[in-house]
């Protein structure tokens, strides 16, 4: 077996290669004057078993295209099975028709990772699950829910809690994560009377007294997020926090979650973490390289992943 990694998330490539106890593949993963991308692997890989680790996290198009070049060098170098690990799988969020003369973005990379040599996929919390079906290869989904409930069971025991969907779409994560925590469940179900007049928040459950934790795969600009959060306390929670599988958090995400009633926002590792995230006190990583890496193991020992799930 072999590790190879990518630009988008070192560390966490050099994590679930030390959980591993195995080196990375030297690879030389470089770009041109005009930004083009250019790879070497340093090692013999024909007839090895290679992960790839590579979110396509900001910058995505970049990142996307180094995963689609180091595939292809690795299919040519003769490599024996190739997967793509994205802790990350960036383009999820388009994954059907959203209106006319519209992309299924989701789709087309699928094609393009598929196209370009890999063999397998192993990923975390797709946006959404019918994506595993765009792939005409094996695709392993795994959950962050583990890794989270666990934090939050440290850090909440004790307490009156609440779990929270921040929208309808979000339903059955946050009853998943409720259910392993033995806590009640509340939606936010947000809705914009008409054009031009701002969002109303209607919270379905009882949330007084309670220490609230929003639930969702991902954070971009975190306006849902913290809009919730305001409707939460203003319906008597006690305390209210963030648990999120991905903190992608561009744009003025950091300056909103700063400024938020939110106490604090927690995500995985999964996309690098940016300057901005690391000086901000309310938002915090949690570790998945070993959740990652057992899967990597088992995949390549040829066992099963589905008892990761549980």
């Amino acid at each position: 077996m072999k590790i190879l990694a990518g630009n988008s998330n070192r560390p966490l490539a050099e994590a679930i290669a030390d959980h591993l106890n195995l080196p990375l593949t030297r690879a030389d993963v470089k770009r041109f004057s005009d930004e083009e991308i250019w790879c070497e692997i340093q090692e013999n890989v024909r007839g090895e078993d290679v992960f790839v680790i590579q979110s396509t996290s900001y910058p995505a198009n970049d990142n996307l295209m180094e995963l689609l070049v180091m595939l292809d060098a690795l299919r040519r170098g003769s490599a024996r099975r190739i997967t793509a690990v994205m802790p990350y799988f960036g383009y999820a969020r388009q994954d059907r028709k959203s209106g006319p003369r519209t992309p299924i973005s989701a789709k087309l990379v699928a094609n393009l990772i598929t196209v370009a040599g890999a063999d397998r996929v192993l990923t975390m919390d797709l946006h959404a699950g019918q994506i595993q079906g765009f792939f005409d290869i094996p695709l392993d989904n795994l959950f962050a829910s583990p890794v989270l409930t666990s934090d939050i069971r440290n850090k909440f025991d004790g307490q009156k809690l609440v779990i929270v969907s921040p929208d309808v779409g979000g339903v059955a994560r946050a009853r998943s994560v409720a259910k392993r925590l033995d806590a009640e469940l509340a939606i936010i179900d947000k809705r914009r009377p008409q054009a031009g007049v701002s969002e109303v928040m209607h919270v379905i459950g009882d949330v007084k007294d309670a220490a609230c934790i929003l639930v969702d795969d991902i954070v971009d600009s975190a306006g849902t997020l913290c809009n919730a959060a305001g409707a939460l306390k203003e319906r008597g929670a006690s305390s209210v926090a963030a648990y999120v599988s991905h903190g992608v958090l561009s744009g003025p995400a950091v300056e909103r979650i700063a400024n938020s009633p939110m106490s604090e926002v927690v995500t995985s590792d999964s996309i690098k973490a940016s300057d901005a995230v690391r000086d901000c006190a309310k938002i915090r990583q949690l570790p998945i390289a070993p959740l990652m890496a057992e899967a990597i193991r088992r995949i390549s020992e040829e066992k099963s992943v589905s008892v990761l799930f549980d």
